[in-house]
């Protein structure tokens, strides 16, 4: 099953495939065929301007599919890997005010153990050879197949 990345990514090329069909149809149909007799600035501004415009329109008026596919790869379910791509620091508790335990180094691989509170998840890692479970913000974080990018 391919992930919700790439579906998200079709739909948005679709869409814009979409939008620059749409705009040579429109631009045929609406504009005067001496336009384009031959390649000008004013064809491509065209072409570009209608290809964003209509894309954009139709990739906004898409079922909501795309915000539950990034909600859904968002949460966080029990034993699933995240890359830290920056300095992390692990709390006790939810929320900044909360005392920090463990500084994660970027790069350190942080497993989740399915326990969340909006953008906050509980998270266990290695550090210095040591097993540190604590509460990080899911903004610091990228799924360990991201990482690879």
């Amino acid at each position: 099953m391919p992930s919700p990345n790439y579906l998200t990514d079709y739909l948005t090329v679709l869409a814009y495939a979409a939008g620059l069909i749409a705009t040579l149809v429109l631009a045929a149909w609406l504009t005067p065929a001496r336009w384009w007799r031959r390649p000008n600035l004013r064809a491509a501004g065209i072409l570009v301007a209608g290809t964003w415009g209509l894309g954009a329109l139709l990739l906004s008026l898409l079922p909501a599919a795309a915000p539950v596919m990034a909600a859904t790869a968002l949460a966080p379910h029990a034993g699933v890997s995240y890359t830290v791509f920056d300095d992390l620091n692990l709390r006790a508790d939810k929320g900044i005010g909360a005392p920090r335990i463990a500084v994660a180094p970027a790069g350190t691989v942080v497993t989740t153990t399915g326990l969340r509170d909006g953008d906050w998840w509980q998270v266990s890692a290695r550090i210095d050879g040591k097993e540190v479970r604590g509460w990080s913000s899911s903004l610091w974080l990228r799924r360990a197949e991201e990482a690879r990018r």
